[in-house]
């Protein structure tokens, strides 16, 4: 090597790192690193995690995964995906893993992170279709409000999937339950009429608090209506309770009913139709008949009301939750006495609302045609979910 090629080479190899270095110097000076660094640590990854726990348990992985640890095929078989996209559930599962939500061990997936173990309890799926209501419904319209402004979009009932509804309602199952031990006549014959029934799960806890109590729980949605008929049949319930899908609007029933519930969906109505859907219901009582009507109402400070407020303002249906001064005149209006609204509990939006019907005929007037609170040139649009809602 002659002197001048020499000269290079040590050049070279003495300014590499330098203007490495200096390279790295000038990245790490980037003013928008931190922002994206703390971005990505305080909101992207945890959104991640949130986005996967919500689809492993809504699919059923981490309810599989709760009972032993499960390798790639035997979850493909769980969840029939075709041998040709097996490689890309392995995409996904390792994806977890990444995120820390699964773990591998001797070739089979298992569930790591605290969260993932407390979403796989049966008890808790009502909160895991929680989350997965708040990542499929809430954040989409957190999204999409000002572009849906531009383009004249509304959301309608196609926008919601209504068994993550009916899951995701059962989160408030103990102030609903704890509103009919005190509304329900636990001794006596009593006929229960539930409107939006889901699950049955609320029937089922009247049946079983009153064992002289029958029912008839509909359900706009056909197979929803169905999966409830299913679960009063693995209740032993089905002598005792009919279950079909049915339009509180429409329904061809006599004043028989001793107890009308609607349960968290008279937000499915549009105010300018909730006087005539309660007159409905109080038309289906029997002289001295209640009514009890649970849902969260309208108050400052909860930001998940607000941005539920918000799906159904830009929703083709359906309208705000009610303030509960509201919701007791149009509650009288209807023609109900007694009427009370109930706060089960201290600081809480959650209210029972009763009244009671002195058997006074009530005159139907025509309204637009509603269907568990959703109106029917709706419902013709898009299959309705359960009315036992959000």
């Amino acid at each position: 090597m002659d002197l001048l090629s020499l000269a290079r080479t040590v050049k070279h190899r003495v300014e590499a790192p330098l203007t490495e270095a200096l390279s790295l110097a000038r990245i790490a000076a980037d003013p928008r690193n931190p922002v994206l660094l703390t971005l990505s640590t305080a909101l992207v990854n945890p959104l991640y995690r949130a986005a996967f726990l919500a689809s492993a348990a809504g699919s059923g992985v981490l309810g599989c995964l709760a009972v032993r640890p499960c390798d790639l095929e035997s979850l493909a078989e769980y969840l029939e995906v075709p041998q040709e996209d097996r490689p890309r559930l392995r995409a996904w599962l390792d994806t977890g893993v990444r995120l820390g939500e699964l773990g591998t061990r001797e070739g089979c997936y298992r569930l790591r992170s605290p969260a993932a173990r407390l979403l796989a309890l049966p008890g808790n799926d009502a909160v895991a279709a929680t989350l997965e209501e708040i990542l499929r419904f809430h954040v989409p319209v957190l999204l999409d409000a000002p572009r849906m402004l531009t383009t004249g979009r509304r959301y309608s009932l196609a926008d919601q999937d209504g068994t993550v509804i009916a899951r995701s309602s059962l989160a408030l199952r103990a102030m609903v339950e704890a509103a009919l031990d005190r509304t329900l006549d636990r001794e006596g014959p009593v006929r229960l009429l539930e409107v939006g029934c889901g699950t049955g799960a609320y029937v089922r806890h009247a049946a079983e608090a009153n064992p002289r109590l029958t029912a008839l729980a509909v359900d706009l949605q056909e197979d929803v209506a169905a999966r409830a008929a299913d679960n009063m049949a693995a209740w032993g319930l089905a002598d005792r309770v009919e279950t079909r899908q049915g339009d509180l609007r429409t329904l061809d029933l006599q004043p028989q009913f001793d107890l009308v519930t609607l349960h968290n969906n008279i937000y499915y109505f549009p105010e300018e139709e909730r006087v005539q859907a309660l007159r409905r219901a109080r038309a289906l009582l029997a002289p001295g008949g209640r009514l009890l009507l649970t849902t969260s109402c309208r108050e400052g400070g909860n930001a998940g009301l607000d941005v539920l407020n918000l799906w159904f303002t830009y929703a083709d249906f359906g309208g705000p939750l009610p303030r509960a001064e509201e919701l007791t005149a149009q509650l009288e209006e209807a023609g109900f006495t007694d009427v009370r609204a109930t706060r089960l509990v201290p600081g809480q939006p959650f209210r029972a609302f009763t009244g009671t019907s002195d058997g006074t005929p009530v005159t139907d007037t025509p309204v637009t045609e509603a269907a568990d609170g959703i109106s029917r040139t709706t419902a013709a649009r898009a299959a309705a979910p359960s009315a036992q809602s959000l």
